[in-house]
């Protein structure tokens, strides 16, 4: 951990012989100013940081350090290597998610601490580079694939790890639409999207593809209050499903729709089973995760025996009387037999790969 520096007039130096990050706020501006979400993050990767030191500059009162680096906007963020050179900067904004890329670019970036580190040479480009590049894009087709996305062990409903639980409970709690991956099922997708992100730890969440950080930034950004906000999210929270004061068969038929609408919407491939991925509680529902899990593509899976009236209306809204049931990009594609006879043709391939690359 890391304490962070406050830095309100000239006196205080800003070091070299370390990585640095210096935060630049001002009392008038919300974001930046203590408890707004910039100061939430800042305050987040401090905590995890070990040897990088945090500068929190009162931009209009430590004049002089505001000068030496051209800061004339408030939140500034200045991200300094050991040698005290600028390898990165955010100048104003309401962009919170680069803030955590930039660090995450920085801690991963080296440390000169001899002439010879400072120039190594270029690698030639081999065969290794063409697969670096083929898992840089399917990493992005995964990250891609749901508007909100996190990267766990195990599953929503059975996560493998405290921290993936605690995760998965944020966004379940703010009624967010989400897709997940889960990394234990995928050890070339674990190992790789941590140096394709720069983030080496799981889970990692994602908003329109870009990477949010991890578990501590999303209990900061909890705690403030307004997380859904700081994500921008608002457009994927789940509405209420049903008016508590309408009890009309149409009001109700129509609310359950809505619900039904949003379920199969939930991911770009979903699947709708009894039990879980992990966890299957029938012989189809196995049948059919096998072969998802086959093509190692991201999807997302409802359990209907943990609601009645998803189980019995889906029926209707589907016009298809059994589970498992098989949704791409909102459309049906069916059950077992008709997923099995697309595997065997080789349609099943060509559909999901298609749309997780598009």
């Amino acid at each position: 951990m890391s304490a962070v520096i406050n830095v309100s007039n000239d006196a205080t130096p800003i070091e070299t012989g370390h990585k640095s990050v210096l935060f630049y706020w001002a009392e008038w501006h919300p974001s930046s100013s203590s408890g707004g979400s910039f100061d939430v993050v800042f305050n987040a990767l401090a905590k995890d940081a070990a040897d990088v030191k945090f500068y929190r500059v009162e931009a209009e009162a430590a004049l002089g350090v505001s000068k030496k680096y051209n800061v004339t906007a408030v939140p500034t963020f200045i991200f300094l290597d050991s040698q005290g050179s600028i390898v990165d900067r955010i100048d104003g904004g309401e962009d919170v998610a680069r803030v955590t890329q930039c660090y995450a670019r920085l801690i991963n970036s080296p440390s000169y601490d001899s002439p010879q580190e400072q120039h190594q040479p270029s690698p030639v480009l081999d065969d290794a580079q063409t697969m670096k590049s083929a898992l840089h894009t399917r990493l992005q087709s995964i990250i891609t694939s749901s508007p909100i996305m996190i990267f766990i062990k195990g599953t929503p409903s059975a996560p493998r790890c405290g921290f993936s639980r605690q995760a998965c409970e944020i966004l379940t709690m703010n009624n967010l639409q989400f897709g997940y991956f889960d990394i234990l099922n995928d050890d070339e997708v674990r190992q790789g999207l941590k140096e394709y992100s720069d983030w080496p730890t799981y889970p990692q969440l994602y908003v329109r593809g870009e990477l949010m950080g991890g578990l501590d930034i999303m209990k900061e950004m909890q705690e403030s209050g307004d997380f859904v906000e700081q994500l921008d999210a608002m457009e994927f929270v789940t509405k209420a499903s049903v008016d508590g004061n309408s009890d009309t068969k149409e009001g109700a038929s129509s609310s359950l729709n809505k619900k039904l609408e949003q379920l199969v919407n939930r991911h770009r491939i979903m699947l709708f089973m009894k039990g879980i991925p992990s966890s299957p509680r029938c012989g189809f529902s196995r049948q059919i995760v096998e072969i998802l899990d086959s093509f190692n593509i991201s999807y997302d899976a409802f359990n209907i025996l943990e609601d009645d009236e998803v189980r019995q209306g889906l029926k209707e809204y589907s016009d298809w009387p059994t589970y498992p049931q098989l949704y791409v990009e909102g459309d049906l594609v069916g059950g077992l037999d008709i997923v099995k006879e697309m595997e065997e043709s080789g349609d099943l391939k060509d559909l999901l790969v298609g749309v997780m690359n598009d």
